[in-house]
């Protein structure tokens, strides 16, 4: 059976790989692993590369999963927006080597890591819940508001506007795009880069800079258990 999610260390950096189908789908499984995998980087010490499979980052939640009814949907978004909380209080640098597509929760992990590469190419990101029928949930919405440009902040949550890598890069979406074969290269050479950061200072400035944000969060997470506001 294929891993669900991948952990490599070298060098004091760890590659955290998505292998969930097509989709790259984020199921209960996946954040499971997800968490474990970032359980193992907190414990080595590592700079943090998030990645997917070549021309798919994620597509967001798992369908499947948030079909079964609007307890299971619910149960399903806390557990994904604690893990994009955790990514932004990481203590050491994550960085996200967007390989292609990213949609809906996909682009919520973007928005929540420390830096993101993505590829030159056909591919589309953005947040389309809108477009699909579900009301934004309190969230997504804060942590969209905490990294947008207030312009794309709007086309993207109320409009559900998808964007191209390169109109995704001035949407806040990603930090720059280079071409796919330069993807893994240029995510080690930014870890590289970060090794140079002192780790307490790094994680002690994260936490001050997000400390309202954070704040902001942890009660959006709460508000989201309202079943009346999840779904349109």
């Amino acid at each position: 059976m294929t891993e669900l999610v991948t952990y490599e260390l070298n060098d004091g950096i760890a590659t955290i790989t998505l292998n969930n189908g097509k989709a790259n789908a984020l199921s209960h499984d996946v954040f499971e692993a997800l968490n474990a995998a970032l359980d193992r980087a907190e414990e080595d010490k590592a700079i943090v590369i998030l990645t997917g499979q070549p021309g798919m980052f994620s597509g967001g939640y798992d369908l499947k999963e948030m079909q079964k009814g609007i307890d299971a949907a619910m149960a399903l978004v806390k557990v994904g927006s604690t893990l994009t909380r955790r990514l932004a209080a990481f203590p050491t640098p994550v960085i996200a080597a967007c390989n292609g597509h990213a949609i809906a929760k996909g682009v919520f992990v973007l928005l929540s890591v420390d830096y993101r590469i993505g590829v030159e190419g056909n591919f589309k990101l953005g947040l389309n819940e809108v477009a699909i029928g579900m009301t934004m949930h309190h969230a997504g919405i804060e942590i969209a508001r905490h990294r947008m440009p207030a312009p794309y902040f709007y086309r993207s949550v109320v409009n559900a506007e998808i964007f191209n890598p390169e109109s995704a890069t001035a949407a806040g979406i990603l930090d720059e795009v280079v071409a796919p074969e330069q993807l893994m290269e240029r995510a080690k050479a930014v870890a590289s880069q970060y090794k140079q950061l002192n780790m307490r200072a790094h994680k002690q400035t994260k936490l001050k800079v997000k400390a309202e944000y954070l704040a902001t969060l942890d009660r959006a997470i709460e508000q989201d258990t309202d079943k009346s506001d999840l779904m349109g």
